[in-house]
């Protein structure tokens, strides 16, 4: 039976991957008490890069977004794995960072970063 967050991802139009597999000596998620913390997510699919390159020069702020958003589903799907595959365990998002690659003049990071923390507030 699906739950409220897996009736909001389909809403969404969100198909979760399967959780991306580690390509470092990492751990993905670690449930610590009631809390998870989720390593950071590339924006990849299937273990493709889909974004390489800078901001300012090779993507534009929307491509960013995209790339960002991307990052943020993948976080999800570590997170669904973690928890069991139950994501209505989630309460809320504690804290969200995110890396930008731009070029020195690149001066937008915080709307690049708003694609994954639009998906988190739409998705909780």
């Amino acid at each position: 039976m699906a739950g409220i967050i897996d009736n909001r991802l389909a809403e969404l139009g969100i198909v979760l991957p399967a959780a991306p597999v580690p390509t470092a000596n990492y751990v993905p998620a670690r449930r610590l008490g009631s809390q998870v913390y989720v390593s950071g997510q590339v924006p990849s699919v299937d273990g493709k890069d889909q974004y390489t390159g800078k901001l300012g020069s090779d993507f534009s702020v929307e491509q960013g977004q995209a790339a960002a958003r991307l990052c943020a589903v993948n976080i999800l799907a570590q997170l669904r794995r973690a928890l069991d595959g139950d994501l209505d365990r989630v309460v809320g998002v504690i804290r969200l960072g995110g890396f930008v690659n731009a070029e020195p003049d690149f001066k937008e990071h915080p709307k690049v970063i708003n694609g994954a923390s639009d998906l988190m507030v739409e998705v909780f």
